[in-house]
């Protein structure tokens, strides 16, 4: 047997880490995976590649977050491996060993934001972004699309790129009104100078492979195509699964592989996924095989049975209109920005962010600089009851003259005396500094 497409493989099942012994999120997630795909024989099909992870750096962090107080206090050496397992798949694909890769490693990373002060959502870095900025500075990938199918709503990444015109990024997830972390409606479509390059689509209870497929037919594949990005990145969480314990989603191994299949990322990276033994098996068996383009039809779960998990006519009217509501609103993009363009010199949003793993608060207030020219200079006010109170300033990767300018000033002036530590993240320079107190 033999790959249609060279595919390269990394596994990271963190045997050191874990959230508790008996949690959701521990190093079992992989390991049935692992036997599941020596026992097939996977790793024996000609063009199927396994590769060794890497270890992330600091600069590969700073690149992406600001790390309160700083990147070493809050992460461990699994999660420096996790994104040293996505960069070891970057590097595989873009130096052309082979055509695309999946990352099968863990901790994950999604619902980690650009403030980072702790763990939320079992996510301390978000190891998607850490790989593409390090894919821009050492491979020069401009134009990018991350689709979200995990079935959490990918917040970390969407607030990491809610500024950034480049990258595309595309959810779809069990709706916020029903499922951790509560957001991600088709409202939210990115800031002032990135309208439309978020994209969420929120799914009901009960969505099967009909209404995945159809939301994918209907709605990502054309906006994919719209955007014409140069790569595509899926974070693969598998919790849409119907044997899933903490979702209530009906998604199997098949439908996965078919959306695999037709999306054709170039990088898949998992994300959730907690049916440890009844599911993760079978379904990344599957998007394995729909990633090297051979025949997956006969993976199935054990208990599969495409009856017992079908939607309902209920679930198809929900779907199709939220469809169209995105839809709908995407054509309105062009219009708000002009009125943002003629409007005030800044924007500002306040958050309030829980730390649902650590179990504390934090209170951000972002201001952004609306610009014609670039993504926009951005500046964040960040206080957790942790007790840290941080100022985060970044200069985006294409930042025009006056916002590299005025970053500056904002670093310079910025007052240790209001804030424990001031931060400057200038991406046009690779360069991050840092002021404390």
């Amino acid at each position: 047997m033999k790959a249609k497409r060279r595919t390269g493989l990394v596994f990271f099942p963190a045997f050191d880490w874990a959230i508790s012994e008996t949690h959701p999120e521990r190093e079992e997630r992989l390991l049935y995976t692992q036997d599941q795909v020596f026992e097939e024989g996977i790793l024996d099909i000609e063009g199927l590649v396994e590769f060794n992870p890497v270890v992330a750096t600091v600069k590969d962090v700073e690149r992406v977050h600001f790390c309160v107080p700083e990147v070493e206090a809050v992460l461990t050496e699994s999660h420096y491996i996790a994104a040293g397992g996505c960069k070891a798949i970057a590097d595989a694909v873009l130096g052309g060993t082979t055509e695309c890769g999946f990352a099968l490693v863990r901790p994950p990373g999604h619902h980690a934001m650009r403030v980072v002060h702790g763990s939320r959502g079992f996510c301390n870095i978000n190891i998607e972004a850490v790989m593409l900025e390090y894919m821009r500075w050492t491979y020069g990938v401009d134009r990018v699309a991350i689709v979200d199918t995990d079935c959490h709503h990918g917040d970390g990444t969407q607030d990491i790129y809610w500024h950034d015109p480049d990258t595309l990024v595309i959810s779809l997830h069990q709706d916020g009104r029903t499922l951790y972390p509560g957001s991600g409606f088709p409202t939210e479509m990115g800031g002032p100078n990135a309208l439309g390059t978020t994209v969420n689509i929120p799914l009901p209870p009960g969505t099967s492979e009909q209404g995945f497929l159809y939301v994918l037919n209907r709605v990502v594949l054309p906006i994919l195509e719209e955007f014409e990005p140069e790569l595509i990145i899926n974070s693969a969480g598998q919790d849409n699964h119907y044997s899933d314990p903490i979702t209530n989603m009906n998604f199997s191994a098949q439908g996965y592989a078919k959306l695999t299949e037709q999306l054709r990322p170039h990088i898949a990276v998992l994300e959730g996924g907690y049916s440890i033994e009844g599911a993760l098996p079978y379904v990344n068996v599957g998007i394995i095989l729909a990633l090297a383009g051979v025949d997956y039809s006969w993976v199935r779960e054990p208990d599969y049975d495409p009856e017992q998990i079908r939607q309902d006519s209920q679930v198809d009217s929900l779907i199709s209109g939220t469809c169209g509501k995105v839809l709908e609103l995407r054509q309105e993009c062009a219009l708000r920005r002009e009125k943002y363009l003629g409007g005030s010199e800044f924007v500002q949003r306040n958050k309030s962010v829980f730390y649902d793993t650590d179990g504390f608060l934090e209170d951000q207030r972002e201001v952004v600089r609306v610009c014609r020219e670039c993504a926009g200079l951005m500046r964040i006010d960040s206080r957790a009851e942790t007790g840290y109170r941080i100022l985060g300033i970044r200069v985006p990767r294409k930042g025009c003259p006056t916002c590299q300018r005025l970053g500056r000033q904002w670093f310079e002036s910025g007052s240790v005396k209001a804030f424990d530590k001031v931060y400057l993240q200038d991406c046009v320079t690779d360069e991050y500094q840092v002021k404390s107190a």
